[in-house]
């Protein structure tokens, strides 16, 4: 149950780069080089998009990489800086698992999970990534996972039920 998000036209989002590959296509003529970067935007309060830019060089294919990601942003329910439960999540070989933690812990989580992570607005995680780990897959691992979350105020909602209740039992 992922909650997309309509209209970008007024979130602030800031864009940060997660890995860069640089491909070679040999030809007749000599090599070519092109580059791929994986991007991750967020406004650091919930919301969350990647995208994936391919040109012949860095910045275009980061900024293509950045249009991509503002095209499937989701909202994300983040609760006092950390998430509301435990979450595990597959994509490709990569697996992460990602755990609410108290204040003060810090974002516990490697690379390409510390990226989308921060630009979500954790602040307080423990996370793990098992199996692959690609850059690509384990953003996309990241972001199902998130993606899967469901605040207190949806499960009430679900269940008919006051939020006191859900905490309760």
């Amino acid at each position: 149950m992922v909650n997309r998000v309509k209209s970008t036209n007024d979130i602030e989002l800031k864009d940060r780069l997660v890995a860069i590959n640089r491909v070679t296509k040999v030809t007749k003529g000599g090599r070519t080089f092109s580059f791929a970067a994986i991007v991750v935007v967020g406004n650091e309060d919930g919301i969350i998009g990647w995208g994936l830019g391919k040109a012949g060089e860095v910045t275009a294919a980061i900024a293509k990489g950045v249009e991509a990601a503002k095209k499937n942003l989701i909202k994300v329910p983040v609760h006092k800086g950390t998430i509301p439960h435990e979450q595990f999540a597959k994509f490709g070989g990569a697996q992460v698992f990602l755990k609410p933690a108290s204040h003060g812990t810090g974002v516990k989580a490697g690379g390409a999970m510390r990226a989308v992570l921060e630009s979500v607005g954790v602040t307080d995680v423990l996370a793990k990534s098992k199996g692959s780990s690609n850059p690509h897959n384990l953003v996309k691992a990241t972001i199902v996972a998130l993606g899967e979350l469901r605040s207190p105020f949806m499960v009430a909602q679900n269940r008919g039920v006051s939020v006191e209740k859900v905490f309760k039992g």
